[in-house]
């Protein structure tokens, strides 16, 4: 879920947007942010017309993206990304709309898979991943939905894995089925009886 800059047939006041080809690859306190929605003209790079914001040159003609959206003002043309727009996020995200829902409690879109089975929590997406800091409601990178329903980045939930962290860095709840875990554990502990001094003791 996210946002990219298309520079291609167009430029916009405040900002050319053709600076911010490749930004993606640039490193993040690099990038220049473009105030999208405070975008009220664009020029035309083919024939240099200023005209409003809208899809379709209104002197050439060319089309200056397959995927446009006139309340984000944003351009793309790559539609395999599925994008469309939120009303109630305020942003246009990935994957199609017809695969998502809106969660007006937790004030994101989640996947249609989890309609029926996440535990909502207030503004789950409003705020930085626990793990990384990078701020999870218009990131780029997938995030996912912990059982508790707090949210993080798949790859840092992955790599807290990496460090034999199975535990929700905000409430510490278990991320996973850790029954069989316990079961061991369990199993490990009635395998070596405590010592008759201290069955009475407590710590």
């Amino acid at each position: 879920m996210g946002n990219s800059a298309k520079p291609r047939t167009y430029q916009s006041y405040g900002a050319w947007i053709w600076a911010l080809r490749d930004s993606l690859q640039t490193e993040q306190l690099l990038r220049h942010d473009l105030p999208r929605h405070d975008v009220s003209k664009v020029i035309c790079s083919l024939c240099e017309t200023e005209q409003d914001v809208q899809q379709n040159c209104s002197s050439c003609g060319v089309c200056m993206g397959k995927y446009f959206c006139s309340k984000c003002k944003f351009f793309d043309d790559d539609l395999s990304k599925k994008q469309y727009h939120c009303d109630e996020c305020g942003i246009c995200r990935t994957g199609g709309e017809e695969n998502f829902f809106h969660c007006k409690r937790c004030r994101c879109c989640y996947s249609k898979v989890m309609e029926d089975k996440h535990r909502c929590v207030e503004g789950a997406m409003h705020h930085n991943c626990p793990v990384c800091f990078e701020y999870l409601f218009d990131s780029t990178r997938d995030i996912t939905v912990l059982r508790c329903g707090h949210t993080m980045h798949l790859q840092c939930t992955k790599d807290m894995g990496l460090h034999n962290r199975y535990t929700c860095p905000v409430c510490s709840k278990s991320i996973c089925d850790m029954s069989n875990m316990w079961k061991k554990l369990d199993e490990e502990v009635a395998a070596y009886p405590m010592p008759k001094v201290y069955e009475d003791k407590m710590s």
